[in-house]
């Protein structure tokens, strides 16, 4: 049951005649006109709260309305404090790269891995250097290699304009 703050009627804003009232223990207490309704809401301190307005006719509750909103502002965060945003990071390479360099965005490629971003790996290519496509994939088929370990491919080589781009998922542990 959960309701946007937008949907929720409170108090005087229930102009319908009648309502179908539930007690702020959970008991129903039947079809009663809202007036009742918000006079036996009041001689408990609580709200009369309309959280189906869909049905025929309206269910209401008796219930504490600001406890109810931070109760759902409770629970959104802690939904947001659960979730895991992948960020894509990116490793730079050329065709023609040395080893000590091919190692070292390695290495950080696989660190990205590690702490559970995924990886593009892109080689950009330079005026003649289109001529050798071939070249970069080469590279990027050794970069697969070397973080097979720690990592799936998800996306093949694949030329994109001047630029040739692979995607790194990390393997689940």
């Amino acid at each position: 049951m959960v309701i946007s703050k937008e949907e929720l009627m409170i108090n005087e804003e229930i102009r319908d005649k009648e309502v179908r009232l539930i007690d702020s223990d959970g008991t129903m207490l039947g079809i009663i006109s809202s007036k009742e309704a918000q006079k036996l809401a009041s001689s408990k301190n609580l709200d009369l709260v309309k959280i189906a307005p869909q049905a025929v006719p309206p269910v209401c509750r008796i219930m504490d309305y600001g406890k109810y909103m931070f109760e759902l502002a409770k629970k959104e965060k802690e939904a947001r404090k659960n979730q895991k945003v992948i960020s894509i990071k990116e490793v730079r390479v050329s065709a023609s790269i040395e080893d000590h360099d091919f190692n070292f965005k390695v290495k950080n490629a696989c660190k990205f891995l590690k702490d559970g971003d995924k990886v593009k790996v892109s080689v950009k290519f330079r005026g003649r250097e289109m001529n050798y496509t071939s070249l970069g994939e080469e590279v990027l088929g050794k970069f697969a290699e070397a973080v097979e370990e720690v990592a799936t491919v998800e996306r093949k080589p694949k030329l994109e304009g001047k630029s040739m781009i692979m995607i790194l998922n990390p393997k689940q542990q």
